[in-house]
């Protein structure tokens, strides 16, 4: 046994299940409660009544804001009570309960510097910098700031300094000694959401490691010299751009390079605070981040920040709607793969249990669509934020004295329901994988038409590359990001049309799509990974339904053209080598590989209705979900998935199966979870 290692029954691992607390697996069902809003004399209150609900770890975030009182000076409790963050994960250990601890840097919290004091963000040597080298500034409630450098080498030494405090403070707690079983590094990292890329960052240590990445990628500076087409560069004058004004795809290179770097960047400052956390007494936990809404239009590269973040999750502030189904559907199904791949549960590390009150209100009705409609494409687990109430923020269902309110029943009544029919044991099989490369991500980002206003937004109010791109053809005879994206959609539309069961998967998990699904398409815009290429190749040298559309790769990620591109098998295949745009050609494809594959169906009526089935280890169903997302009640009919009875998890109304069928009513907006008996 290795001398840095704890015993295996003191060991805290992330497991298919949740997480395993030295031989005990407990289901990732946590609660928000943040210990300095309220009165620590309503702490145990709040706690009992959090356990009271089901919860099982409590998310606890540590603002280095509140706990600063002087320039690397801390208080903990000897100067106000409400800061005893020690007293109250004591507190959390004696009620039985276990602690994500997320001591930041950046919290957000609803807190004025996103819990950052402010003598760090206005420090001129730890801000970000605009193309113009200004200071970068988010114009967030209540007040503006500028936004720290995730490149600072200043930034990254406060931090250090913030973290060693923190541990000394807390590291007691680690388990075993203590109910702190996930340490969370940093939140929502999308460069504080001034998140385009040409926002920033030109802060000189930025620049310096740009230039090194840039070296470690061309090696050799003829290499740089043709992939920018400039026969005068260097690695030590490069320049990245600072506006997008390439003509033509042979000059896309540069915008692309500095996209990449912004996304490694990211991933680089997380290892970095992952090294702090570990000399702080943190190195034996787990770690997570969570990924902000329409993070595939951000700078976060799940593939990269995976490599030095232990389980990567996802918040959810949706509405009961359409647009927000299929965007919950897409986010979803993609996490639930990409967890299934590394051995974890996914996870909502925020799911909306009310709202700030300076965001579009979240009835309960849209936080139940929400976290239901999330479960029936493949989450397994989630953080309610906030459980508990405090300022600048509406709708817990838990009130700050500790109160039990009437909402709070949605979530003791889900929280059993998932225990009862161990849903975290369970899987959703989707028989199509619509495989999405990360550079189309970066090119969606790089082609962005509207200046200061963040890709991301688009993607929050329903849209993406067609709403949102340049058109302009850039000499590939379309613009291929909106094509893409285009023959992405339909592709969607016509799976579900068929009732066929999809989804949506990283560019880097193709191999482990390969392994799980029927059917794989790999959406191209004409440029792709080399090594992404490669594993199309042998996939298709071994005769695997594997399709590309709308277009055959010529170019690499950097959209220059390749020496030798691929050439689609010839011969008879169960589903086109490549596809095309078009509806209807796209629904006839479906419908042939559909018969060709044999793939499964999971059929609701009325057509605006959607279903779901999860089955245990030996393939049978044993939990069924039934999705509304439109605005009239609906009478359903679902297969019965071979089962005789299934009754609401959440209401107790039970339903016989007729010929192989359930019926039964649908609200408008909402989501039925049933538990089937066979």
């Amino acid at each position: 046994m290795h001398a840095d290692r704890p015993p295996s029954h003191a060991r805290v691992k992330l497991v298919p299940e949740g997480i395993d607390v030295g031989g005990h697996v407990v289901p990732l069902f946590a609660a928000a409660v943040h210990y300095w809003r309220l009165e620590p004399g309503d702490w145990r209150r709040a706690l009992d009544a959090t356990r009271s609900l089901g919860f099982r770890l409590i998310d606890v975030y540590v603002p280095w804001s509140v706990h600063e009182v002087g320039p690397g000076a801390f208080d903990f409790g000897k100067l106000a009570d409400e800061r005893d963050v020690a007293a109250f994960i004591q507190l959390i250990g004696e009620l039985g309960l276990h602690c994500i601890l997320r001591p930041g840097p950046h919290i957000n919290a609803e807190l004025t510097g996103f819990g950052l004091p402010e003598r760090v963000i206005w420090d001129a040597d730890c801000q970000a910098r605009s193309p113009q080298g200004n200071p970068v500034v988010l114009p967030v409630p209540p007040l503006a700031f500028p936004v720290p450098s995730y490149a600072s080498e200043t930034f990254h030494s406060e931090v250090a300094r913030w973290f060693a405090a923190v541990g000394a403070e807390l590291s007691r707690f680690v388990y075993p000694q203590g109910p702190i079983v996930l340490c969370q590094i940093d939140n929502e990292g999308a460069l504080y959401f001034r998140d385009g890329v040409y926002d920033q960052d030109w802060h000189p240590d930025s620049l310096r490691k740009y230039r090194r990445f840039m070296q470690s990628r061309y090696e050799k500076v003829s290499a740089l010299r043709r992939a920018h087409r400039d026969d005068h560069v260097t690695f030590a004058r490069l320049e990245p751009p600072k506006r997008f004004d390439a003509r033509h795809a042979d000059e896309l290179a540069p915008h692309l390079d500095w996209a990449e770097w912004q996304e490694q960047m990211l991933a680089d400052s997380f290892a970095l605070m992952r090294e702090h956390l570990a000399a702080a007494g943190f190195g034996s936990l787990p770690t997570s981040h969570n990924l902000p809404l329409s993070e595939g239009a951000t700078p976060l590269d799940p593939e990269r920040v995976g490599k030095v973040v232990d389980l990567v999750g996802l918040d959810y502030y949706h509405g009961a709607s359409a647009p927000q189904r299929t965007e919950i559907a897409r986010r979803t199904s993609e996490l639930s793969e990409r967890c299934a791949a590394r051995g974890h549960s996914a996870f909502a590390c925020e799911l909306g249990a009310g709202f700030p009150p300076f965001f579009p209100p979240l009835t309960e009705r849209d936080n139940a669509f929400s976290v239901l409609t999330a479960l029936a494409y493949g989450l397994r687990g989630f953080n309610a934020y906030m459980v508990v109430e405090r300022d600048r923020w509406i709708g817990a269902p838990i009130d700050p004295r500790g109160k039990i309110r009437p909402s709070a029943e949605a979530w003791r009544k889900l929280i059993a329901a998932l225990e009862r029919t161990r849903f975290a044991e369970l899987r959703r099989e989707a028989a199509v994988h619509i495989v999405v490369p990360r550079s189309f991500r970066r090119l969606s980002r790089v082609c962005h038409a509207f200046g200061p206003l963040s890709p991301a937004l688009f993607q929050i109010l329903g849209g993406g590359a067609q709403e949102a791109c340049f058109e302009d053809e850039l000499g590939l005879g379309a613009s291929v990001v909106i094509e893409t994206e285009r023959f992405a959609r339909q592709l969607e539309h016509a799976l579900e049309q068929a009732r066929i069961p999809w989804a949506l998967v990283g560019g880097d998990l193709l191999e482990h799509s390969l392994s799980r699904a029927r059917w794989v398409v790999v959406a191209s815009t004409g440029g792709i990974e080399p090594e992404l290429l490669a594993t199309v190749r042998r996939a298709w040298k071994k005769g695997a339904a594997l399709s590309l559309g709308p277009y055959l790769p010529d170019r690499d990620a950097a959209l220059q053209a390749m020496s030798d591109p691929p050439t689609p098998p010839k011969g008879a295949r169960t589903v086109p080598a490549l596809l095309g745009l078009g509806a209807e050609s796209m629904a006839e494809v479906v419908a042939a590989a559909q018969k060709s594959l044999d793939l499964p169906v999971v059929a609701a009526a009325p057509g605006e209705l959607l279903s779901t089935v999860h089955v245990d280890a030996q393939g049978v169903a044993r939990v069924l979900f039934v999705i509304n997302p439109s605005a009239w009640a609906a009478e359903a009919t679902v297969p019965a998935a071979g089962a005789r009875v299934a009754v609401d998890a959440l209401d107790g109304a039970r339903f016989e199966a007729h010929h192989g069928s359930f019926g039964l009513p649908v609200s408008g907006r909402s989501v039925r979870m049933l538990e089937l008996t066979h």
